[in-house]
């Protein structure tokens, strides 16, 4: 399986999750500003992109490449975060905006999920 492939799944495994969090899937791989957001969600209260970061790991959780979350770079926060303000730009909301981050762990051998960690308030935006 490659990169890609895993880190589609990922992003299919991170909506399934949200979904049954009682957020809504609004969009998936949306491109603004040269940048794609993995996935776009909301609730009553919050409208939140979300990145999403997948690993293959063995069984005990263990990477040679760190945490997940550890990809989601300074660099990578400022375009996710241009990119969600051009969405803003066309979809006005009253909700609060918030950035999410979400570390989806696959087995190494089966790609079946063993952990799914999300991170609210990830870039620590108020």
């Amino acid at each position: 399986m490659s990169t890609t492939d895993t880190g589609k799944l990922g992003e299919q495994i991170a909506a399934k999750y949200l979904k049954k969090q009682k957020y809504k899937i609004l969009e998936t791989n949306k491109h603004e500003s040269h940048n794609e957001l993995d996935l776009i969600v909301s609730n009553r209260e919050y409208l939140v992109f979300v990145e999403v970061k997948t690993r293959s790991v063995a069984s005990d959780l263990y990477s040679d490449y760190g945490t997940p979350a550890s990809a989601v770079t300074k660099g990578k926060q400022r375009r996710t975060i241009q990119a969600a303000q051009a969405y803003l730009s066309k979809h006005t909301t009253s909700k609060q905006i918030r950035m999410d981050v979400i570390e989806v762990y696959l087995d190494r051998d089966t790609k079946k999920p063993l952990k799914i960690h999300h991170i609210p308030n990830a870039f620590g935006i108020k």
